[in-house]
């Protein structure tokens, strides 16, 4: 029986990458709604898991929302396969994700892309969540520390029991300096049996589908898709958005944070996006980063007498 990466690929589509402070659940709806193959929330510390801190929030879903994989960090295989356990009880995620790529110093030593500098380290960590849970088990991984063994450890990492290997062209050290190497996450692809989903400055469908066109099962978009969820649309050929639907949308997106947040939260969290879904209209940049509610909203978009 096919798993859900496997299913879900068939499908096509771009996936939504885990963004901290972006890939909430109210985004991750509009992102799949619009299209995403499927949608990866902010990576939650599997300590904070453990310890049923506010971490759990980072992957509490939306009612009904589908489709939706779960990132955790940490270095200790006990807590990762308990933080796994928890949440698959708790949310019932498609599949679980093991952070291996973030370069943030805040992280390093407690997980992310430190652990590319033990890589046999990070492969027991995938086993642990493997035995843990009876979802997917997925890896997202940097090229290596500060040069490439990106063919090396995705080989380790498949071997220990991931499912699908996500991996971003820059090194750890690069961070998100310079170019993704694309070319080197295709020599990925090429020498691991199971999928690998490339990542890293993809902004347009153009380039996802000429990313594609190397080899990869799939391709990530993260700062390609804020306050442009169309793009998910798009790469399964439908249509670019008019600056009606590019309101409406907005509309949405904000009354699903209100309903997670609540009406100040939810629309000052959504301040830094609302911006992007609007590049042709630079005069309502202003006023947009200063709303805190719904009404102020729909007046500035004009739409102050439709209908809520």
């Amino acid at each position: 029986m096919q798993g859900f990466y496997a299913r879900q690929l068939a499908t096509g589509g771009l996936i939504l990458a885990p963004m901290a402070g972006y890939s909430d659940a109210p985004f991750r709806a509009v992102a799949r709604e619009l299209g995403a193959a499927w949608t990866v929330s902010e990576m939650m510390s599997a300590r904070g898991v453990v310890n049923g801190d506010a971490t759990l929030d980072l992957g509490r879903p939306l009612p009904g929302e589908r489709d939706r994989v779960i990132q955790l960090f940490g270095a200790d295989s006990e807590l990762l396969a308990e933080a796994s356990a928890r949440l698959y009880q708790l949310f019932c995620p498609e599949a679980i994700d093991l952070n291996l790529g973030c370069p943030v110093p805040k992280v390093r030593g407690r997980g992310g892309s430190c652990l590319l500098q033990t890589p046999e380290r990070a492969y027991g960590l995938v086993s642990a969540m493997r035995a843990a849970v009876p979802c997917d088990i997925s890896a997202k991984m940097r090229l290596g520390w500060d040069i490439d063994r990106s063919v090396e450890i995705a080989q380790g990492l498949a071997e220990a029991g991931a499912d699908l290997i996500a991996v971003h062209g820059r090194t750890a050290a690069q961070r998100y300096e310079g170019q993704a190497d694309w070319n080197a996450i295709a020599q990925v692809a090429a020498s691991v049996p199971v999928p690998v989903v490339g990542s890293g400055d993809v902004t347009s469908v153009e380039q996802a589908q000429e990313k594609r066109r190397l080899g990869v099962a799939g391709v990530m978009v993260g700062r390609g898709a804020t306050g442009n969820p169309w793009i998910f649309r798009q790469a399964r050929g439908g249509t670019a958005p008019g600056e009606d639907e590019r309101v409406e949308v907005a509309l949405r997106h904000a009354a699903l944070n209100i309903a997670f947040y609540g009406e100040r939260t939810g629309l000052r969290q959504l301040r830094k996006v609302l911006p992007r879904y609007f590049p042709a209209r630079p005069e309502w940049r202003d006023s947009l980063v200063r709303v805190d509610t719904l009404a102020g909203l729909r007046q500035v978009l004009g739409c102050v007498d439709v209908a809520a």
